[in-house]
């Protein structure tokens, strides 16, 4: 009897030696994210969207923007490259300049509204 089982065992599992055959890996699909509408001008020029980025004075111009009655959701962002002269910009989502947008250049760490 146990040999009968190891023989029914050793069957059922070469079975699975004869399926037909396997189908071909396919390819990942790469996702494609929809083109953001363009945003224009009165003019109609098309108008750049800068990516949020923080930089070392961000936290400084948060603060001026607040004295200014400036107060946003994200932050003082980083609109120039990394240097010695830094432009930030801050959109006043709250307060006394909602809807408004705060700029202020920093040289050296050393920040002035613009």
């Amino acid at each position: 009897m146990k040999h009968a089982l190891v023989l029914v065992a050793v069957l059922l599992g070469g079975c699975t030696l004869f399926k037909t055959k396997l189908e071909p890996a396919r390819a990942p699909v790469a996702v494609v994210k929809p083109a953001a509408p363009a945003l224009l001008d009165a003019n109609g020029t098309p108008i750049e969207r800068v990516p949020f980025r923080t930089g070392v004075s961000s936290a400084t111009v948060e603060k001026m923007a607040k004295g200014q009655g400036c107060l946003g959701g994200q932050g003082a962002g980083l609109v120039t490259e990394a240097g010695p002269v830094e432009v930030y910009r801050m959109r006043c989502e709250d307060g006394a300049l909602r809807g408004k947008v705060f700029t202020a250049r920093c040289e050296l760490r050393q920040c002035v509204k613009m």
